[in-house]
């Protein structure tokens, strides 16, 4: 299995066949992926769709992912070939997913679809210095809700989309989407929640663990600070000096527990024991017991941390690769894989 880890948000991918490197290919087409644009008011937003072959058009459940936190291409490729965009995929690999939905996912403003990789480190390619005011602008969760919201209704309209059956899906920065878009009526019909901050992502920037030696009241600090300038000034969308502007800080800090709750359509929580977020998951948990809500399925990995990876003498193992499993559990909770 060939994984690229980058920093801060799980962006680990599973190598597509042999077959798929030999060439050197220059757009989504190639690597398997339909592209699509989708107007948002002015904006021209990126969607790549995959889908079995021979069946782009045969009518079958969507499953939209939501991204992380860092301004990444969707695609990335070095000279051993391109790595793939949805990290559940599993052993089995898309074509095998794709059998029975449609998957896609959208990109980032303002950040190219595509990049090569090739002798570079793709966590300094498009970091602090390189972003732009048009993604900055942008960075934040309205707009992302917005044009998400956006997006799907479009994906709905068309006649290779079961709008019976359409899941919505993310991981970390991209749960805090999920969470607003499960709370709109008749949007989708599943929503997937991962490794999020129910009850902001400020709480778990200043959260303290008292098993872990290196959780020092420094780190709590610059919590704080970092959520002050962002309540000083909420509206800043500058992000020349910060990587996370004031307005990227406040609209993810906030508490996402009213829109995890006004939600009416199965939601599956997933998350690491080991995770800073796990105990405000817990706590999502004893509000949906005590408000008897029962469209909501918890799964607690144990031992996992916030991208789902175990822990050997004390440390991250990174060969210790999970999303297989945490995959398979979300998508046979939806119906997806038997």
């Amino acid at each position: 299995m060939r994984v690229l880890f980058l920093i801060a948000v799980l962006l680990g991918w599973l190598q597509l066949p042999a077959a798929a490197q030999n060439a050197k290919p220059r757009t989504p087409e190639d690597f398997g992926y339909r592209h699509q644009v989708v107007m948002f008011g002015k904006d021209s937003v990126n969607v790549l769709v995959k889908a079995k072959k021979g069946e782009e058009l045969v009518r079958k459940p969507l499953l939209l992912w939501l991204q992380g936190s860092l301004p990444q291409p969707l695609i990335l490729y070095d000279k051993q070939g391109p790595y793939s965009v949805f990290p559940f995929a599993g052993k089995a690999g898309l074509d095998s997913l794709a059998a029975t939905c449609h998957l896609a996912i959208i990109g980032k403003p303002g950040i190219p679809l595509m990049a090569d990789v090739e002798g570079r480190d793709p966590n300094k390619m498009f970091s602090q210095g390189g972003l732009t005011p048009y993604y900055c602008e942008r960075n934040h969760l309205e707009y992302y809700a917005r044009r998400e919201e956006a997006v799907l209704r479009y994906l709905k309209k068309q006649p290779w989309v079961d709008k019976a059956r359409v899941l919505v899906g993310g991981h970390s920065q991209g749960s805090a989407v999920v969470a607003r878009l499960a709370a709109v009526p008749g949007l989708v019909s599943h929503a997937v929640y991962l490794s999020g901050s129910p009850l902001g992502r400020a709480l778990t920037e200043v959260a303290r663990d008292p098993n872990d030696t290196e959780s020092t009241a420094a780190d709590a600090e610059a919590g704080f600070a970092k959520w002050q300038r962002g309540v000083d000034s909420p509206t800043q969308s500058d992000c020349r000096q910060y990587a996370d502007s004031n307005k990227n800080v406040y609209s993810f800090g906030e508490s996402l527990l009213p829109f995890l709750l006004a939600a009416r359509v199965p939601v599956f929580i997933g998350y690491g024991t080991r995770d800073h977020a796990a105990v405000a998951n817990d706590y999502l948990r004893l509000e949906t017991m005590r408000l008897h809500k029962a469209n909501f399925t918890f799964r607690a990995y144990p031992g996992r941390e916030h991208n789902f990876f175990g822990f050997k003498d004390g440390q991250i193992n990174y060969d210790d690769w999970y999303w297989d499993k945490v995959g398979r559990d979300f998508l046979h909770w939806a119906g997806i894989m038997k």
